[in-house]
Parts: C-alpha cells; structure tokens; sequence
C-alpha cells in the first residue's frame, strides 16, 4: 500500500489525480452527462498509458463525477448524476431559502465522509476476499459469472424480464469472433473483420454515449436558471457533531448497496434517505430543505463508489456500470480481472484502492474551493458539447486498432443503444453481458472438459452449488415481486 501512495504522489499520477478530479466534477455537474460517458470517452485514451496511470485516472474521474452531481441537484433542480436525485429534495428548497453555500458545504463534506468510511472497507476487505477467490476453480468462475448477471438482471432499474434480455443481447454481441475453447472461428459470416469479434471499446463507445447524443438531440432544452452560493463551504464543527451518526450509518448503507452488483449510487441514495427520513424524530422537515436529508443522499451515494470497487479488485465482478468499463479498461491493457489480478499485480490493486483515498481526498478541497465557480459550467448548453463528444467516439473507436470497421460497430452499437433505451431495456446488463459471457463459457466448458463431460462433479464443489442457490433464489424472488406487482396493478 505505501509503494502505491508512493507512486500516485509523485507529480504525473498525481495530476492525473487532479485532472480526473477536475474532469469528473465538471461532468457530473452537467445535467444530461455522467461519469460513465465520461469515463467510457477515455478509456480510448489511456491505450497508451502505463496501466497504474490509467487506472488512477479513471479511478479519479469516478468520484469527481460522482460528487459533481450534487453543484446542479442544488443550484439548478437538476441532479447531474443519478446518483444526486435524493440530493434534489432537500438540496434545492434550501438553496432557495438564499442557504446555497451552506447546502453545498453539506453535500462536499458527506461526499467526503462516505468515501473515506467506506474506503476503509475497500481496504481491509479486500485482500482477504481476493485470497478466497483465489482458490476458485471454474465451476466456481462460471456460477460467479452467472450469479453476477442474475443479481445484474433482478437490482436493476425496469423489470427482470428486460434486464435478462438486456443481458442475453449483451451474451449474443460476444460470440461473434473466435472460440475461446477451440479457436475456431464463428459466426464471422464472412467478415475478416470479425474475426476477433465486436471490439470492446467501440461497443462501450456506441452504448454509453453514441446512444445518449441520439437521445439528447431530441430533447434539448432551456436550462434553469442558477442560484448563486455565497460563502464558505466548509463546514462548522456544531455540524459534524450532530450529524456524526447519520454520516456513518449512511456510509455503511452505501457501501452496502455498493458491494451489491449493478445497484449504484442511485439506489444507494434512495435507501439512505429512506432510512435517515424513517429513523428521524421529524420526518416532516425531509423535503424542505433539512440537512439531514442532503447529508443522507449525499454520504451514501459517495460511499458506494468504494463498495463496487471491492467485488472488481477482489473477484473481477463490477458492482455498477462503471465498473464494467473499468474492467474493459483493464482487458485493454491485456489485465484479465478476477482473483488472480491480486495475486499477479498486486500493486495495480493497490494503486487502484490508494487512488480511491487519494482522489476523495482532491474532491473535498477541490469542491470546497473551487464549487462555486465549476457551477457555472453546469449552465452549458448541452447542445453544444454534442458534436464534439461524437467526433471523440469516432476517433476513439478508430484509434485503438486502426480499423474503420470499429467506427461502424460504435455506431451501429449506438443504434441499438438508442433502441433499447425506447424499448426501455437498461445498458448495465448488456455491456456486463457482453464482458462475462467469454468467461462464463471458457470456464464452464473447462470444468465439463476436466469432468468428462459430466455436470455431477458440479455438485462436488459446495461455493459453485452456494453460487448457484443464490442465483436461483434471486431470481425466484425477483420474478415473484414482479407478479405481484402487476397482479395488484391489474
């Protein structure tokens, strides 16, 4: 751990800290953006880059966007990220009340405390986690892989029927190219260009983004005006001192629902909220402008940033989106996540664990001093910033192999995104889909292969069968809510 402080201190990594920071908060803070386009614009970028660079980058620009959303949720009415919905209640009536600085004060400094509460689990959870996961076989990688997708499928916003669909689609998009068992080419139909199948950063590119700029052109509008914050931000001592307990007991929901795949900080927010509103001796005051609401939102939502992170650093499993765009980013610089990342690059894990301190540390005096102006930016039409995200996506996808066929997959990627968002079904699935499906199918048939092709020995391996009662009972449940739900609808 101290060799990856080391190294993020010195003066390339740490500016790479700054400028992730920097990045981050600037899009988050614009409504209509998010750290996932964000992130998933660079990660092109970073094909050059020494990998611990890379990933303190991305690693930084997670948690400024993250914390970015709450400058729009309480100057505009606007939450700059899905995670500063919560933020919105009680962040904007108190901005109102001419109390800018002080809800802006309130949010950096709960932002600030959820990222250190839960970075300590990140830290000491994980490397006995990865020491577990490290005596998988591949029973247990193919239950994992499928567990993860069903819990995906069953958390995510919109019905399980969608997200599993969604997740097939994303199954489908990654058989295309070579067997990962035999090496034979399939379903190439012809196209040498396939022959190593969809690349994955022109399908993030057309996904993520291309997708949002289809979406966004048809919905352009006049932005709010913005309410000015006067004053400092840092807050006064009498503060921490009544809102101590909901700060950890908001990080420690946060980190929670973060360790939870494909949730995010969104859901984190929400339950906080919920929970702070239902445990409070006035309830009443939640949605006029009470600290204890934005504090709520605000710790939580900071807070899951470091519970997804430890299922990806431990067993190569993404907690939301972004995660799986940082697993992409890792299979791009030829690092194949899971387990054995721990053991065969220890220092990239602890480089990815330190950047997460260092850059909440960035984000709190960065927000603090610099909030006030980086509001303004929130005001930019967002109209103009479409064309050059677009031509960012083109050249990315071009960029990594020289290919013009990867600008069509982005934009062919792009089309279906924007199809899918019509038909309602949720990207998270997809693209985690489209990233675990190669190792969900070499795993399993490693482990028929090893078995002569019996699924007895399946039962032989007590975390596999554990895996896969989870998956099952998940899904059980998850159905059954939605049967409900439509039966009293009905």
């Amino acid at each position: 751990m101290i060799d990856a402080l080391l190294h993020i201190i010195t003066p390339w990594p740490m500016f790479l800290c700054l400028l992730g920071v920097f990045l981050g908060i600037i899009v988050g803070a614009i409504p209509g953006f998010s750290g996932t386009m964000l992130i998933t614009l660079t990660v092109p970028l970073t094909f050059t880059m020494m990998d611990l660079d890379a990933m303190v980058l991305l690693i930084a620009m997670y948690v400024g966007s993250v914390s970015g959303g709450l400058i729009s949720a309480t100057l505009l009415r606007m939450p700059g990220t899905p995670g500063a919905i919560m933020t919105v209640l009680d962040g904007y009536p108190m901005a109102q009340r001419g109390e800018a600085a002080r809800a802006l004060a309130l949010g950096v400094t709960g932002s600030f405390v959820g990222g250190l509460v839960s970075w300590v689990f990140l830290y000491t959870l994980s490397p006995s986690l990865a020491i577990w996961g490290a005596k998988f076989g591949p029973w247990e990688t193919f239950t994992m892989a499928a567990m993860a997708l069903a819990l995906i499928a069953s958390l995510t916003q919109g019905s399980l029927i969608n997200g599993l669909l969604s997740a097939m689609l994303g199954i489908m998009a990654s058989l295309p190219g070579m067997d990962p068992s035999t090496g034979m080419l399939r379903m190439t139909f012809g196209i040498d260009a396939l022959s190593s199948g969809f690349g994955l950063v022109p399908v993030l590119l057309g996904i993520f983004i291309i997708s949002q700029v289809l979406s966004d052109i048809g919905s352009v509008g006049k932005m709010p005006e913005l309410i000015t914050a006067k004053g400092s931000l840092f807050l006064k001592l009498p503060v921490w001192g009544r809102q101590w307990f909901n700060m950890l007991r908001s990080s420690l929901i946060g980190t929670w629902i973060g360790i939870l795949p494909g949730v995010g900080a969104s859901v984190g927010s929400i339950v906080s909220y919920t929970v702070a509103k239902n445990a409070s001796k006035t309830p009443e005051k939640f949605g006029t402008g009470f600290e204890d609401g934005i504090i709520a939102a605000e710790t939580a939502n900071n807070a899951t940033i470091s519970g997804a992170l430890i299922p990806l650093v431990t067993l190569g499993i993404p907690g939301s989106t972004v995660d799986a765009i940082l697993i992409g980013a890792l299979l791009l610089h030829n690092l194949q996540p899971g387990p054995m990342l721990f053991v065969n690059h220890p220092l990239l894990i602890y480089v990815i664990i330190a950047s997460c301190l260092v850059a909440n540390i960035v984000m709190y005096f960065m927000m603090t001093l610099m909030c006030q102006k980086i509001a303004k930016l929130a005001t930019v039409p967002v109209h103009l910033l479409l064309p050059p995200i677009v031509l960012c996506c083109l050249l990315g996808s071009l960029a990594i192999h020289n290919n013009l066929f990867d600008v069509w997959v982005a934009i062919g990627f792009g089309v279906l995104g924007y199809l899918m968002k019509i038909c309602k079904l949720p990207h998270g699935p997809f693209i985690i889909g489209f990233i675990l499906a190669s190792l969900a199918e070499a795993s399993l048939r490693t482990a028929l292969m090893a078995s002569g092709g019996s699924w007895m020995a399946f039962f032989d391996r007590p975390v596999a069968v554990i895996f896969a009662i989870i998956t099952i009972v998940m899904l059980y449940f998850s159905l059954r809510r939605e049967l409900r739900a439509s039966s009293s609808a009905a």
